[in-house]
């Protein structure tokens, strides 16, 4: 479900690195080319151009994409500087950095960031989120959240359980607690009590088709999705969260749409949020995220962004997004 456009075949990476070279020399760095050479390269093909390029001029190049965004006030090439630094990252590098910031912050946009990062990942990839957020920062993610003051609870709960989770990856599925526990979160919404003991363990603990499984049978219990009785019931900012974290466990693709929306409606655009989205999920389920975007909202992503952002921002945004099929 990648976006990412691949040549076929694809330059070295000691011919990227070299080309990169030649891009960023001078006051103003040859955006255009850099889009066309990171932007289209996996993971995997940056990892290698990194190694390459720190091996050939003995800088690393995540450090002279900084310096390039020190020396620049224009906020729109800060945008893309900021862009272009979180997409060249590891993916796990760069989900370790936007927690580490995350933690610090009230706002319930960066909130999201750990309902992201723990709940819409594979459990491999938030162990490895977890071992190199130890490496950076000295600390585990679960010491960050536990002892934030910015978080209060009863979210600091979830969210700590949350992002210390290792879920089942696989398929199956026990219909006999899907039927009990879908009934536990029915009355846990009845009663208003979300923040319960119980739901934050099934929230937390099951595998992703274990919940889909749950969530379904609470449908054909109630009549009603529990995301929409979640945000009917409950207004507060837990609530959101759980509608959030049940949308990035079961349809990450729902959540994403409404952020990428959100960041762009109304007057002036969210970048943070923005870049957020389109560089974690360009490599996972970007055209899954479009399909659904164009659904809600019966617009396509690509017109969006391009009618709210601008110059090498906006041609980096629209790299990783990809065409309309």
């Amino acid at each position: 479900m990648s976006t990412v456009a691949v040549p076929s075949p694809p330059p070295t990476a000691s011919e990227d690195a070299e080309s990169l070279r030649k891009a960023l020399q001078g006051w103003r760095a040859d955006k255009a080319a850099l889009v066309g050479i990171l932007c289209r390269r996996t993971a995997a093909q940056r990892a290698a151009i990194r190694r390459a390029y720190a091996f050939l001029y003995r800088e690393p190049l995540l450090n002279c994409f900084r310096y390039k965004l020190s020396r620049h006030y224009c906020l729109l090439s800060v945008d893309f500087w900021k862009a272009l630094i979180l997409w060249t990252m590891d993916p796990a590098e760069r989900d370790a950095n936007l927690v580490h910031e995350a933690v610090k912050k009230k706002d319930e946009n960066y909130i999201l960031v750990l309902i992201e990062v723990s709940c819409a990942s594979t459990p491999d990839h938030l162990l490895a989120v977890r071992k190199i957020y130890l490496k950076l920062f000295s600390c585990s993610i679960e010491e960050d959240v536990a002892s934030s003051p910015a978080l209060r609870e009863p979210l600091k709960k979830m969210l700590v359980s949350l992002v210390s989770s290792y879920r089942y990856a696989g398929e199956h599925v026990d219909m006999d607690v899907a039927k009990l526990e879908a009934a536990q979160l029915s009355e846990a919404i009845r009663e208003k009590q979300l923040h319960g003991n119980e739901v934050v363990r099934i929230i937390s603990t099951r595998s992703k088709s274990q919940l889909r499984a749950t969530f379904q049978q609470y449908k054909e219990d109630q009549g009603r999705d529990i995301a929409e009785d979640i945000n009917s019931r409950c207004s507060s900012q837990f609530g959101r969260m759980l509608k959030s974290a049940v949308w990035c466990l079961t349809s990450p693709e729902k959540h994403f749409a409404q952020v990428i929306r959100y960041s762009i409606l109304g007057v002036g655009t969210y970048e943070d949020l923005l870049t957020r989205v389109i560089v974690s999920r360009a490599e996972i389920d970007m055209k899954r995220i479009k399909e659904e975007y164009m659904a809600r909202y019966k617009s396509a992503v690509t017109l969006d962004v391009a009618g709210d952002t601008s110059f090498g921002y906006r041609d980096m945004l629209l790299a990783l997004v990809g065409s309309e099929d």
